[in-house]
């Protein structure tokens, strides 16, 4: 077929900046890691008022020279929704605000999210996308592991930099998260214990068990990782393989881990945490905190951002964000009978499983 035979110049023209705009996109991750790393964000947020161009290159200490530089990273994150931009009415001159978005970005905001941005977009953790293609032929679970010849973890643990970036934006973001959780949703009401699998730092127990006192709170994590834990006087910390046993509670919590996971690895961890609670009449639970990907969603945003991080899980962890029919599945194959799903987290959902 000669090129743009029965079709018009503008759809073509359109097609092929659509391509243009999948080729460039990585500019906006970029651009935002740039502003970063910078310390763009705090510098307006501690102006006090909008900031102008000049006055934010001169915050930045930077030569004159490159005052059209920042110009131009400032407008793309503009456009992006990252930063806004207004003009004073006095003298027309351009100036910067930040948005809800760019309030993520700062360094004393609780869910601050920069240590996300410097992590999931270092170099190490990029190399595995370049050969994504090669994965597909090859034994290897993921391209992470070809690359790298080793796990996810085993890189985050290797590289100090890069996991202690990791490990603070998870801690915040269940710190963000679970204030909604806790404030807002009563899935803890009536407990009187829980374990936390996969806890981590802690983060999560530990506003679990300042806002109920009366449940016994664990978190339950690798033994190496429980090692660097602080000693707690609301939450007990018990170290383990949640592919080989989990403590007895009335609940067991899983925030953000079994998007991690295959399906087969999905169904051994059920299965542990159906045996480790209660049955259903004696209030036996789990309350799972992930993805459930929406063919229908709405808001397209969100649902590029549910598609996005399954691409993630599958480069990165062989894990995989799933669809309602994908949880029922592997619900149904550990043995549970029945689960209520709550999609209130914007992107993540609420899931409580029963046996």
């Amino acid at each position: 077929m000669a090129l743009g035979e029965g079709e018009g110049s503008d759809g073509l023209l359109k097609a092929q900046a659509h391509v243009w705009n999948h080729i460039l996109n990585f500019i906006n991750s970029m651009s935002l890691k740039c502003a970063i790393q910078l310390g763009i964000p705090d510098i307006i947020h501690h102006h006090g008022r909008p900031i102008t161009l000049s006055e934010l290159v001169a915050a930045l200490s930077l030569p004159s020279s490159k005052t059209d530089y920042v110009g131009r990273l400032m407008r793309i994150l503009v456009h992006s929704g990252i930063f806004a931009g207004q003009t004073n009415n006095e003298n027309l001159e351009y100036s910067y605000i930040l948005t809800p978005s760019s309030k993520f970005l700062l360094k004393d905001h609780p869910a601050n999210m920069s240590p996300l941005v410097l992590s999931i977009l270092d170099p190490i953790l990029l190399m595995p996308w370049h050969v994504l293609s090669s994965c597909f032929g090859q034994d290897e679970p993921t391209s992470f592991e070809m690359i790298h010849d080793a796990s996810f973890w085993d890189i985050v643990g290797r590289h100090t930099e890069i996991g202690n970036n990791f490990n603070v934006g998870m801690a915040n973001d269940s710190h963000f998260v679970m204030t909604l959780v806790v404030r807002e949703y009563e899935v803890f009401q009536g407990l009187n214990s829980l374990v936390d699998v996969g806890g981590g730092t802690g983060a999560a127990t530990k506003m679990i068990a300042e806002a109920f006192p009366r449940i016994k709170c664990t978190s339950y994590d690798l033994p190496h990782v429980v090692a660097t834990l602080a000693e707690s006087a609301i939450v007990d910390s018990m170290g383990g393989d949640m592919f080989e046993s989990i403590p007895h509670a009335d609940a067991v919590f899983l925030k953000w881990i079994l998007h991690d996971w295959g399906d087969e690895d999905c169904v051994k961890i059920l299965r542990l945490c159906k045996e480790a609670i209660p049955s259903r009449e004696e209030g036996g639970k789990v309350i799972i905190v992930d993805m459930v990907v929406k063919e229908n969603m709405g808001d397209q945003e969100l649902r590029e951002t549910q598609l996005f991080f399954d691409m993630l899980m599958m480069v990165d962890f062989g894990g995989k964000e799933r669809n309602e029919h994908e949880w029922q599945k592997i619900f149904q194959d550990a043995g549970f009978t029945q689960y209520k799903i709550q999609p209130v987290l914007g992107a993540r959902s609420i899931i409580e499983l029963y046996p």
